[in-house]
């Protein structure tokens, strides 16, 4: 039996991940889910669980301490996806990548460059030299919303669920940067060397993701008010 190792980030993408992985044939037990390890079996052995910060998944999986990972797309970005293959969308924890800028402009004295308050700083750098925009990338890793209250920066680059944190914050969403979703990565060693178990676990997974996205589309509720960014 080929034994893989499966990281997995923790929080919102482990707990929406769990189901498809199940569908897949992996079966977590509650016992080791809920307990603090960070290092786990599945249930029939032959998968063994990492469980990390989103932000080491594909360094994980690149440098092969792992086989295969899940993570979201907006830390693929970040990192570069170097040493990976990324060959399945899951299509779980969905959320957007945007600049938010201050609803009631804040000006900041003797400013000459705009200042971006982001953790991911690779993509900002990208994405504003893309559109033109000579910036100051400032990194912080938390509450990238009080960058502008307090004068340290004019936008932010942030992940956006419902938008509701930002107008909390006095913040608008203004230009979307990416579509995000967590997606399944793999080790290139890994596939070349496992290439038959790892081809036959996407394949399943492949399934869960149509199987997951079939049984939302026929309970979806069409009245239902859609939630807009800012909203």
């Amino acid at each position: 039996m080929t034994v893989l190792t499966l990281a997995l980030s923790k929080g919102r993408i482990f707990e929406e991940t769990r189901p498809l992985l199940l569908q897949a044939g992996i079966v977590l037990r509650d016992a080791d889910v809920q307990s603090r390890q960070l290092r786990f079996a599945s249930a029939c052995g032959q998968f063994k669980l990492l469980v990390l910060r989103a932000t080491d998944v594909p360094v994980f999986v690149a440098h092969g301490a792992a086989d295969l990972g899940v993570v979201g797309k907006d830390v693929l970005m970040e990192h570069g996806g170097e040493g990976l293959y990324e060959p399945l969308d899951l299509q779980v924890a969905r959320c957007r990548l945007m600049v938010a800028e201050p609803i009631i402009p804040i000006v900041r004295e003797f400013a000459q460059i705009k200042r971006v308050a982001t953790k991911y700083e690779q993509v900002a750098r990208r994405y504003f030299a893309g559109v033109g925009q000579p910036v100051e990338v400032i990194k912080l890793y938390g509450s990238m919303e009080l960058a502008p209250m307090v004068g340290l920066a004019d936008v932010i680059v942030d992940v956006v669920d419902t938008g509701k944190t930002l107008q909390a914050n006095g913040l608008k969403a203004t230009d979307c940067i990416a579509q995000i979703s967590s997606r399944l990565i793999v080790n290139k060693a890994s596939m070349k060397l496992k290439h038959k178990t790892l081809q036959a676990l996407i394949a399943r997974l492949a399934d869960a993701v149509v199987t997951d996205n079939a049984v939302v589309t026929n309970n979806f509720v069409a009245s239902k008010p859609v939630e807009r960014l800012g909203e």
